[in-house]
């Protein structure tokens, strides 16, 4: 039984590092915190990279929160063969593969204990068929848990993101999973800020609405910053995320400088 499961876990451990080795570069995108944009700073990123003409895959990894094929408008189904799964393709190119594909209906509850989360996890990277990437962008769920531990001790990552928004309270608990990225040798690359600020819609002023809260603090560089917009949620909730239009110029030259 002992040497079955190891066999087994030999064999996963050879599929997931072929298919790595398909992917240009491996960017993780994650906050500690909740609730501070983390896959809607994932979804712009993978579209900017897209509209620059790379090929694109998001393995969106909040195995019981998944949000990703909903901004991108598709419930399209997996192929699953005896080789691996499929993913499925966004508009725009995008290849993306989420728990929520996997269910009866977006309603459907995953409630699944922490080894079970692991194990899915490790599947996904064993079984999903990207072929060849430029990049493979993963969402990851808020915590420093099972699903961060299991992918950055499964592959090499090329990068992590933090996410956070303006307030002290996020900037604190940020701080956690950057400990956590750095005590995994995980190379930090820069946060993003979500939800900036917001402009006057009559006299474009920039308004910050959290105050003044210092994303300095968290220590390090920012390297984007995107802001409060209704269109952002709009576009989210039609399942056209693609569409929305933002200058990540300066995500996009740090992650080709790798």
């Amino acid at each position: 039984m002992v040497s079955n499961l190891q066999e087994q876990m030999k064999v996963q451990k050879m599929n997931i590092e072929d298919r790595m080795s398909k992917i240009g570069k491996k960017i993780a995108i994650g906050s500690g915190k909740g609730g501070v944009g983390k896959s809607v700073v994932t979804s712009l990123i993978a579209s900017y990279l897209a509209k620059q003409g790379k090929n694109v895959g998001i393995l969106d990894l909040d195995i019981t929160g998944p949000s990703i094929p909903m901004m991108f408008g598709t419930d399209e189904k997996p192929i699953g063969g005896s080789s691996g799964i499929i993913p499925v393709v966004s508009a725009s190119g995008i290849k993306i593969m989420s728990m929520s594909l996997l269910l009866p209906s977006n309603e459907e509850a995953v409630i699944w204990r922490g080894p079970m989360i692991s194990g899915a996890v490790s599947q996904f990277l064993a079984d999903v068929i990207w072929d060849e990437l430029d990049y493979l962008l993963f969402d990851l769920p808020p915590g420093t848990s099972d699903v961060q531990l299991t992918l950055m001790q499964s592959i090499k990552l090329d990068g992590f993101i933090v996410v956070t928004s303006p307030q002290n309270l996020a900037a604190t608990i940020v701080k956690k999973a950057i400990s956590m990225a750095q005590e995994l040798n995980v190379k930090i690359l820069g946060v993003v800020e979500n939800m900036a600020y917001a402009k006057c819609p009559s006299c474009g002023k920039k308004i910050d609405v959290f105050g003044n809260a210092d994303v300095n603090k968290i220590g390090i560089e920012t390297i984007g910053q995107i802001p409060i917009d209704p269109e952002i949620s709009k576009l989210c909730d039609e399942g056209k995320i693609e569409e929305y239009e933002i200058d990540l110029g300066g995500i996009y030259n740090l992650l080709e400088g790798l």
